[in-house]
């Protein structure tokens, strides 16, 4: 696939969110311009996986930079919430973090090992994980932190170790949006 190829509506719209996620660096969490920033991004996610189907531009490159994107966007997250988030729950943090990151790591050797190649899969539960991990800064202002940090985690938990039984068990990696139940009755992975 030529670079020409790869210039599309829906990797343009990624590429806004790779933008957005390095402006995001330099805003001060929670004022007015972070979370303008912060909601652009959240909208591009929305929107550069609904243009792909609509304009039936769904590419392999696509989703890997909608995955590099994401993994950018909650990187920066993750610094930009750290401080607010080791204050809330000071001792469980790091060992969440830690958690979750082995949890990720291992799903993504084992893809590599098996298929030869980077798969972060986008199931629904991995689609609900991003979004109650997007929804933090909101939520955190009018519900405990410690409660929404704990409400999150349980889900991205859940999403992790699915996509981790997803790549132990599934014989072929397709394309596609799946749960584990659907990926081990046909014996592929999905991306």
């Amino acid at each position: 696939m030529d670079i020409k190829s790869k210039i599309n509506a829906p990797n343009c719209i990624t590429a806004l969110r790779i933008v957005g996620t390095f402006l995001m660096m330099f805003t001060t969490i929670f004022t007015k311009e972070f979370y303008i920033v912060y909601t652009l991004c959240g909208v591009t996610d929305v929107l550069d996986g609904f243009v792909a189907r609509m304009t039936k531009k769904t590419t392999e490159f696509g989703a890997k930079l909608d995955s590099v994107a994401d993994l950018l966007f909650y990187g920066t997250m993750l610094v930009k919430l750290l401080p607010e988030m080791l204050k809330a729950m000071p001792n469980a943090m790091p060992v969440m973090i830690a958690s979750l990151l082995m949890l990720r790591i291992c799903s993504y050797l084992i893809a590599a090992f098996r298929y030869k190649k980077f798969a972060s899969l986008h199931t629904y539960m991995n689609k609900a994980s991003g979004f109650a991990c997007f929804l933090m800064p909101y939520l955190i202002s009018f519900i405990p932190q410690n409660v929404v940090y704990s409400i999150v985690y349980g889900i991205a938990v859940v999403a992790g170790l699915e996509e981790l039984l997803i790549h132990s068990s599934a014989q072929n990696y397709t394309r596609g949006n799946r749960t584990v139940i659907s990926a081990v009755k046909d014996g592929s992975s999905n991306e």
